[in-house]
């Protein structure tokens, strides 16, 4: 049973900045540079996953056993928090959308599965720092989405049950984490993913984070 709302949840990688193509920029280039045939295919396999998971996943998959995990977070990280400062931008309708629940008198979280770094850099970037009232990253717990954690943890730190929080999510994993965590979930995939039928599960869905501020309107 749901509560009314009381705060809104972010998720950051491809809500809030548009950060998914700069991704998978600095993966190929990392992959690349040891040898490994790396695509832009291989990137979307693992969206929305934690990105120690998804070098877990490669180094086994590519059986490179001679490369440590951590070697190959710190190249791909090093790119990606370069690629951000460069090239990073916001989400068409994302700053509008985060002043909006601001405006409402609604508690604002972030919720990523990003590092702590990367979460740092983004928020410079955007010019968002100490907007949150909580900045959560799922880098250090012992779960990453699609588990509930991290969005438990960020409505404990709002101090708002979970079921009168809303999630903004843009990956299937970060739905079913909203959902598990018994809150509301927005889906807005991108146009890769929107066909996928397992974001039926979140309780609104948008193409787009325009449209995510018009159905704000209509919610709160």
């Amino acid at each position: 049973m749901f509560g009314p709302i009381k705060a809104v949840i972010f998720d950051m990688d491809g809500v809030l900045v548009d950060s998914e193509p700069l991704w998978r920029k600095a993966m190929i280039k990392g992959f690349n540079s040891y040898g490994v045939a790396f695509t832009e295919q291989d990137c979307r396999k693992t969206t929305g996953m934690r990105f120690k998971e998804v070098v877990d996943i490669w180094l086994n998959h590519y059986d490179l056993k001679h490369i440590t995990n951590h070697e190959v977070e710190t190249n791909v990280l090093d790119a990606l928090v370069d690629l951000i400062g460069n090239e990073g931008k916001p989400m068409p309708g994302a700053l509008e959308a985060l002043n909006y629940v601001k405006q409402s008198g609604l508690k604002i979280g972030l919720a990523t599965s990003s590092s702590h770094r990367l979460l740092s850099a983004v928020l410079k970037k955007l010019e968002l720092e100490n907007f949150f009232q909580a900045e959560v990253s799922a880098e250090s717990m012992a779960y990453g989405k699609p588990h509930p954690e991290v969005f438990l943890v960020c409505a404990e730190l709002l101090d708002i049950y979970p079921n009168s929080c809303l999630v903004i999510e843009d990956s299937i994993n970060g739905v079913i984490a909203a959902k598990a965590a018994q809150m509301r979930a927005i889906a807005v995939p991108d146009i890769e993913h929107m066909h996928m039928k397992q974001f039926a599960v979140a309780d609104y869905q948008c193409e787009s984070m325009q449209d995510v501020l018009k159905l704000f309107k209509e919610l709160f």
